[in-house]
């Protein structure tokens, strides 16, 4: 599942398995009105198959949520690869009337710490918190040359996370549309990129240089346990539990 954000500093989230509803939507808004784009005007968009499921959290002034349904999909690889066509859609509508910029997340994640207006760009990548450190020829690119997704050995800058991403209503139409096209023309081959949207994100970026690249502590797992250029993770991810959610 994933959940959405706009705002006049807008951001994006998208809620994709229904199970993720009772386990981690509640405390992903609750930290957000703690941490995220405080000052600002935002609006929460939640894209999920169970509206009647979503909890209701107390927002402050100025912050609003939107819930949108979506049909549910057969596999999870189909729900995260669909969520790039849903949101090419939904920034094509009211959420792209609405919103200056818009950030993509997660929601099995929670913020611990400040998260502003100096993340905001035309367009942000995100440096994946497990692969930041990997020399580039062991990033995990996909390397079938007959997906659309395809990075060449030698290429690629970095190894970006689809937890999240961002930037201008422009800039995400542009993004999701090249992903959504890119993942139907490999759907047309029979193929399915290794790392499904997030393989298609990288392609994308290694063609289209992303404005800003964050640093691992907005993004940051502690599974990978503490580093010394980690001072202040901003967003935390919540233990993986696969087997629970994603039968």
């Amino acid at each position: 599942m994933q959940a959405g954000v706009a705002s006049a500093e807008g951001q994006t989230a998208r809620l994709t398995f229904c199970r993720y509803l009772e386990k981690y939507l509640a405390r992903f808004l609750e930290s957000a009105e703690e941490h995220f784009m405080v000052g600002q005007r935002v609006v929460y968009y939640v894209f999920t198959e169970r509206p009647a499921a979503v909890p209701r959290v107390a927002l402050g002034p100025g912050r609003q949520l939107r819930v949108q349904y979506v049909v549910r999909e057969r596999r999870w690889q189909d729900v995260s690869m669909a969520r790039m066509r849903t949101l090419h859609e939904a920034l094509g509508g009211r959420l792209g009337r609405e919103a200056h910029f818009v950030f993509c997340m997660d929601v099995d994640q929670h913020f611990s710490s400040a998260f502003g207006p100096e993340a905001l760009a035309e367009s942000v990548a995100q440096l994946h918190a497990w692969h930041y450190r990997w020399p580039r020829w062991l990033l995990p690119f996909e390397r079938d040359s007959r997906s659309a997704a395809a990075v060449a050995q030698g290429e690629g800058d970095f190894y970006y996370h689809a937890a999240l991403f961002g930037g201008s209503v422009a800039a995400l139409r542009g993004l999701t549309a090249h992903c959504a096209r890119a993942q139907q023309q490999d759907r047309e081959r029979g193929l399915e990129a290794l790392w499904h949207d997030e393989s298609h994100l990288n392609k994308y970026f290694w063609l289209h240089k992303p404005a800003k690249v964050l640093s691992p502590e907005f993004c940051w797992s502690p599974e990978i346990g503490p580093r010394p250029e980690i001072r202040r993770p901003r967003l935390l991810s919540a233990p993986k539990e696969y087997a629970i959610l994603r039968d």
